[in-house]
């Protein structure tokens, strides 16, 4: 998946930006409208692009954007008070309707896709409002949760985008620091006005928050991430100060007690709790899971219809895994038990130890490189920037997703970083982790999101957009690249993990549905994925936890891979000889994220295009 995404402050840049946490930077003024021919329309992009950065100083880190006349943003973070909530939802509607004075019907081809985006992202966010509850736009339903919040976001943030080069960079660090303990108290607030209205999480959610955050308190100020990271950085760049005592004084005295307080009114809260993990039992939660699907898969179906999707996609996936399953001499038993097996076979699995870790992430940067060098076969153009693959903190792995991707500057001074979780080696057999680093690098997010935000030809508006179901369905479609350029001709097993894969994507469309909409427990969701995936309970259980507190975000990847594929074979058909796969990937991925809808009509003017 790409990133912990809803760090961002801004509801709709939140949309737009967040994909990532993406570390976007060098945009000048200059290039950021290029490619809008209406003056109207760029001059709009422009100012939206620049009202976004101002309004968050997460955002404009992350984009590098945190010099020069906005240098005091690298000082602060965003405080999510109510007031600070309002002032963005005000910005955001304020936004849509300066885009609906323009004149849409003047507009070329190319200019009608980016208002057509930018409208459908501003009207995404701004539906969701009318909900008391939830995050503006993206759908992480809880506040504070195993999967999200400062607490989980901030540190990681400040070791892997705040750049420490000057003294002044620390001093804005120490600043930042401060801040969290703000951060923290405001969020509590807000949890609890939450809690008020009912959107109590489920006693399981709570549990683990409770003890992550206690784990979290547990470390000694000096040896937490905080103070290592600033310790580190500092001296490594030879800049004289006591910086890793001041930071942990304000760990100690600041940042605990505000975790604390938080821990505490989780704690407090737990009685009230059910265990019903289903959106459906909040306040108006059956139009916040309707909004939550048509924000994330950019599409109008419903609950019931992507249900019926996921069920006929699992039975077919499931019947071609029973035919690759047997030529590898495994006939007995479902295939959730045949892939079981292969998992509980030692050979097929890394040992759980530090060594082993280490040896399984270069094994996975020798197949990084082993396929650029067959991405020629399928891309005009590649991207300029490398990935590096880390693994999830320790301290953070047992609420974060299982692999999740971060974006790289736009000057290149950072790549791009591929994070996997090896909580327990158990979740990630060694047929599996091809697929896994063809989605989250090459061709998948990285790819993708490195020429989006490289593309000279597109507003550096459009190249910051995040559509889940593009984005995610270009991950799971460029899985499915991998195999057909050739990458499993003389690995039969890895073959088998990328059906696991196609099948845990589809099994997600069943279970997500299931807990929102049809009445599933988190028991009942954990036992159908086991037993169709043939996954490791701990696995199973923690993504069947993320999908209870971000409903709808797991339907994505398949929605989004089945119309990626539908386009491909709509162009081969209408094209025959002349369809040029090279091209059309060029061509779809040239102008950044869109809905899908959007991304149809930029398939039928590619089509058109080489009819004549």
């Amino acid at each position: 998946m790409i990133d912990r995404r809803h760090f961002l402050a801004s509801a709709s840049m939140g949309a737009a930006v967040a994909a990532a946490g993406p570390a976007f930077a060098g945009v000048s003024g200059a290039r950021k409208a290029q490619g809008a021919g209406d003056p109207a329309l760029a001059a709009f992009m422009d100012k939206y692009f620049d009202t976004q950065v101002d309004a968050s100083p997460e955002t404009a880190t992350q984009l590098g954007l945190d010099t020069g006349a906005r240098a005091a943003l690298k000082s602060r973070l965003t405080v999510p008070t109510r007031e600070r909530e309002e002032q963005d939802r005000a910005r955001t509607r304020a936004a849509r309707a300066e885009l609906g004075t323009l004149n849409r019907a003047g507009m070329s081809t190319q200019d009608g896709i980016y208002y057509d985006t930018i409208a459908a992202n501003l009207d995404g966010v701004i539906r969701t409002f009318a909900i008391p509850y939830g995050q503006g736009g993206w759908p992480q339903v809880y506040r504070v949760s195993q999967g999200g919040g400062a607490y989980l976001n901030t540190a990681d943030f400040l070791d892997n985008q705040h750049t420490i080069k000057t003294a002044a960079d620390a001093e804005a660090y120490v600043s930042r620091v401060s801040d969290f303990a703000d951060v923290l108290a405001a969020e509590t607030d807000r949890m609890r006005e939450d809690f008020g209205l009912g959107v109590i999480p489920p006693d399981f959610i709570l549990n683990k928050t409770i003890g992550l955050q206690a784990g979290m308190l547990g470390t000694a100020a000096g040896q937490s991430t905080l103070v290592q990271s600033i310790t580190r950085r500092t001296h490594e760049m030879s800049i004289p100060g006591d910086w890793g005592a001041r930071v942990e004084k304000l760990v100690s005295d600041r940042v605990y007690p505000a975790l604390q307080r938080q821990n505490d009114a989780l704690k407090a809260v737990l009685p009230k709790a059910g265990h019903d993990a289903s959106v459906s039992r909040l306040p108006q939660g059956a139009q916040y899971y309707a909004n939550s699907l048509n924000y994330i898969t950019t599409t109008r179906l419903s609950a019931d219809e992507i249900h019926r999707i996921g069920l006929e996609q699992v039975a077919d996936l499931t019947a071609r895994s029973d035919a690759l399953l047997k030529k590898q001499g495994m006939s007995q038993g479902t295939v959730g038990e045949r892939m079981a097996s292969l998992t509980a076979n030692p050979a097929n699995v890394y040992p759980n130890t530090d060594a082993a870790k280490t040896e399984l992430i270069a094994h996975l940067n020798e197949q990084m490189a082993a396929m650029q060098a067959l991405l020629p076969k399928a891309f005009g153009r590649l991207p300029k920037s490398g990935v590096e693959i880390k693994r999830v903190p320790p301290e953070i792995q047992e609420g974060a997703s299982q692999g999740y991707y971060n974006s790289p500057s736009l000057d290149g001074t950072r790549p791009g970083i591929y994070w996997i979780n090896l909580t327990d080696t158990a979740n990630w057999p060694k047929f599996g982790l091809p697929t896994l680093t063809y989605h989250e690098a090459i061709p998948g997010h990285h790819l993708q999101i490195a020429l989006q935000q490289e593309s000279a030809a597109a507003p550096k508006l459009m190249n910051l957009m995040f559509f889940s179901s593009y984005g995610e369905g270009w991950g799971l479609y460029a899985e499915q690249l991998a195999d057909e350029l050739g990458a499993y001709d003389n690995d039969p097993l890895g073959r088998v993990g990328f059906y696991q894969s196609l099948l845990f994507r589809a099994v997600r469309l069943v279970v997500d549905t299931g807990i929102h909409a049809k009445g599933w427990s988190r028991e009942q969701a954990i036992r159908y994925f086991i037993d169709n995936t043939g996954r490791a309970e701990g696995g199973a259980t923690s993504e069947i936890e993320r999908y209870c507190s971000w409903p709808g975000q797991a339907c994505a990847y398949k929605v989004g891979h089945n119309e990626w594929l539908r386009l491909r074979e709509k162009a081969k058909a209408a094209l025959g000889p002349r369809f040029d796969i090279r091209n059309f990937h060029d061509t779809a991925l040239a102008g950044g994220g869109m809905p899908l809808t959007v991304l149809e009509r930029v398939v039928d003017n590619w089509i058109l295009s080489q009819k004549s």
